[in-house]
């Protein structure tokens, strides 16, 4: 199952573009055309190296918000995507950290992009910035409000968070329920940023009939394994330099999985 037409892989590759962090956060030292420039370097990279398709996302804005971000951090990202849309041919996607999924439906719609990541899509539970509530109801209003054909990739018990609240539901349950709630495609991820999947959830949530995502620890070594298993890899932390995801892309990295799909 292809989450987009792609002539490279059968395995959907997408690269993150990990924007630097952005005007009125905390980590917040470069200007916006700097901020501009990084990102479209890392775009330039993934785009050489092979991917099929690219995510913009604000993870240098630490601590995230909950929910919502200001209307600072949504005009920079339309700005950034808008960006990237323009000056390179992928499919691009748009994660607005944490939960701000209103708000990445709004600026995917507006800049162009094709699909946005969305973490507490339907359920919920208790992450770093505190209980996140389900928003599938809000975001997909919304999307027909703006007549819009935006995608909803949902993450599946998401890494960086704690899931005792829905401990009482098998995964393949959950998978269900977010096809239920509209969802799109599906999201598996590990317990954290650069943290390897478990093989058997890609099993556990595929009854749910939606295509599905490895959303973290996607390595050189591991890529075929879950490429064989899975219809996208949202590659992020392992393609920087020195494997950190703070650095910029790095080509050879890029190369290395691209190789392996």
């Amino acid at each position: 199952m292809q989450l987009f037409k792609t002539q490279k892989h059968t395995c959907a590759f997408i690269g993150m573009i990990h924007l630097r962090a952005l005007p009125g956060t905390p980590g917040n030292s470069l200007a916006m055309n700097a901020i501009l420039d990084a990102a479209l370097y890392d775009a330039e990279v993934l785009t050489k190296g092979g991917c099929d398709a690219l995510l913009v996302e604000n993870m240098a804005d630490l601590p995230y918000l909950n929910g919502h971000v200001g209307p600072e951090i949504v005009a920079a990202m339309a700005i950034a995507v808008d960006r990237v849309v323009s000056r390179f041919d992928l499919p691009v996607g748009v994660q607005v950290l944490a939960g701000a999924n209103c708000e990445a439906m709004g600026l995917a719609t507006c800049a162009g992009a094709q699909f946005i990541r969305a973490e507490a899509f339907a359920y919920a539970h208790v992450a770093d910035e505190g209980l996140m509530n389900a928003s599938a109801a809000e975001v997909l209003r919304l999307r027909k409000h703006l007549n819009s054909d935006v995608k909803v990739w949902a993450d599946v018990q998401k890494k960086h968070a704690c899931h005792a609240i829905t401990s009482d539901a098998k995964l393949v349950d959950l998978a269900h329920g977010f096809e239920f709630c509209g969802a799109d495609a599906l999201i598996v991820t590990g317990v954290s940023t650069g943290c390897e999947a478990h093989i058997e959830d890609v099993a556990q949530v595929r009854p749910a009939g939606l295509p599905v995502v490895i959303g973290s620890g996607i390595t050189a070594a591991n890529a075929a394994k879950f490429a064989a298993a899975a219809d996208g890899l949202i590659v992020g932390t392992s393609i920087k330099v020195d494997g950190n995801w703070r650095n910029p892309v790095d080509l050879a990295r890029v190369q290395a999985i691209a190789r392996e799909l």
